[in-house]
């Protein structure tokens, strides 16, 4: 994993984002932050599992789904799996050690 500070490559409204295998920050502050970065890591984690095009893919077309469910961008966002899976553990930094392949399945509703 590569944390990068990158400060206008992040849109506004978010704090980071994550490519595998790079994470960008919009604050370098973020960068010491366990929680934010064990977010990011189970990021890293999801990518590794769909291969890093077809997350993104099921990604897109998730929030696509919810958006049109919610009719609500931030609602939509919170709701897609591979988010609710990383803020539901991002505050447990021992999750990885103990999360099963394709976790993220839990997560869709």
């Amino acid at each position: 994993m590569f944390l990068i500070a990158a400060k206008y490559l992040i849109p506004k409204g978010y704090r980071g984002l994550t490519v595998f295998p790079f994470v960008f920050v919009k604050q370098a502050l973020d960068k010491n932050n366990e929680v934010f970065v064990n977010h990011e890591r189970i990021h890293l984690r999801q990518q590794l599992e769909l291969l890093v095009f077809p997350f993104f893919a099921w990604y897109f077309l998730e929030f696509l789904v919810r958006f049109i469910q919610y009719k609500n961008w931030n609602l939509a966002y919170r709701n897609i799996s591979f988010e609710r899976e990383a803020y539901s553990n991002e505050k447990d930094l021992g999750y990885l050690k103990r999360r099963v392949f394709w976790s993220f399945f839990k997560y869709i509703h």
